[in-house]
């Protein structure tokens, strides 16, 4: 295990000779991109025909290959296992790529593929925070049973796109014809403050950080907390939850050790889970904190998140581990570097990018 005293020295060389760090052009790879930079890798975007240009419009991105569009990945997959890259994933590759190309994905890949699994099936997530002993909404199995508001959260990252707020079962059978042919959950609606906390655990080190926080503006359901009640009790709008931006949030001092020790449960599940690498990397816990305080976990997101944009010169939580800009993006490939310099690198990649 790499000591941080080692980690610190090593983080001072350059290995960017050894590999490139690749990721798609979307969601967080501006920061992938620059975090990579900043340790000395050469960077490679994989972009589509709509984003192409704004990442050559980038200095820190050395390459950009175009494709169609994300979907069409798979067919470059065979060129870049030729090269020395790793491939860091974020919520694009989980909304464009199936399960089954991750698995075949030959490059090397910073996390754990195994754990995707657990990320992309409601019900194998829930058991995964269940066993970290987390505190979790109510959840239905049939629109018969709901005796309270819930929310509709179907499978996949998508950014909200799609959810919808039932007040009671009369309302679910009125939207049963949305539903059909759907997978998705029946979620108590937790009245409270969300709050997205984003970690990085080290296989290296054996240390978790809060790395920084964030909430989410989404559309409409944010806009429509401006109009009194009065006219929204005339007006014909749906709630809708398509996220549209990020905003900052530093949470009370007095509830970090909570946050902190939520982010150390999953990690110790997950190794159970997962033998026996587990959740390593940047993950992200999606909680409602209530009136009293308490914590509510709604989902858990296994990778890097969109809310880490916020912050690609650092945040306050940061700063407090660093005394210089460190994103996530820039934490993982600081991550990767220390494993290169350390002869440590296949504590840091999925297995099957090694054989």
């Amino acid at each position: 295990m790499l000591s941080p005293r080692v980690a610190g020295q090593a983080a001072q060389q350059r290995p960017g000779e050894f590999y490139t760090i690749a990721t798609l052009g979307s969601h967080s790879a501006l920061q992938i991109l620059k975090g990579a930079r900043d340790e000395g890798f050469r960077t490679l975007a994989i972009a589509n025909d709509d984003t192409a240009n704004l990442y050559r419009s980038f200095a820190f991105v050395d390459e950009v290959i175009q494709i169609p569009k994300y979907e069409d990945f798979p067919q470059i997959m065979r060129d870049l296992e030729q090269r020395k890259l790793i491939i860091v994933p974020h919520g694009s590759f989980v909304a464009y790529l199936s399960l089954d190309e991750h698995k075949k994905m030959r490059t090397p890949y910073f996390g754990n593929k195994a754990v995707l699994d657990w990320e992309a099936s409601r019900e194998l997530q829930r058991q995964w925070l269940q066993r970290a002993g987390l505190k979790l909404p109510r959840q239905f199995k049939t629109g018969a049973e709901i005796d309270r508001p819930v929310i509709v959260k179907f499978y996949g990252a998508q950014g909200g796109k799609g959810y919808l707020f039932l007040k009671d079962a009369h309302d679910f059978e009125e939207k049963a014809a949305l539903l059909a042919r759907r997978n998705y959950i029946l979620q108590e609606y937790i009245i409270g403050v969300p709050l997205y906390i984003h970690y990085f655990y080290s296989p290296l080190t054996g240390k978790l950080e809060i790395m920084s926080m964030d909430r989410r503006y989404e559309t409409n359901v944010d806009s429509i907390g401006r109009i009194p009640a009065v006219a929204q009790s005339v007006m014909d709008v749906s709630p809708s939850y398509v996220v549209v931006g990020n905003s900052p949030v530093s949470l009370r001092e007095s509830m970090l050790a909570e946050a902190y020790r939520m982010g150390e449960e999953v990690v110790r599940v997950s190794r159970e889970i997962c033998p026996p690498k587990g959740l390593f990397g940047a993950f992200c816990l999606e909680t409602i904190i209530t009136p009293e305080a308490e914590f509510y976990l709604m989902e858990i997101s296994a990778r890097i998140v969109a809310g880490t944009n916020l912050f690609i010169d650092g945040s306050p939580y940061s700063y407090l581990n660093y005394d210089e800009p460190m994103s996530t993006g820039r934490r993982i490939a600081r991550e990767i570097k220390n494993a290169l310099l350390s002869n440590s690198l296949e504590l840091v990649l999925d297995d099957s990018g090694l054989n």
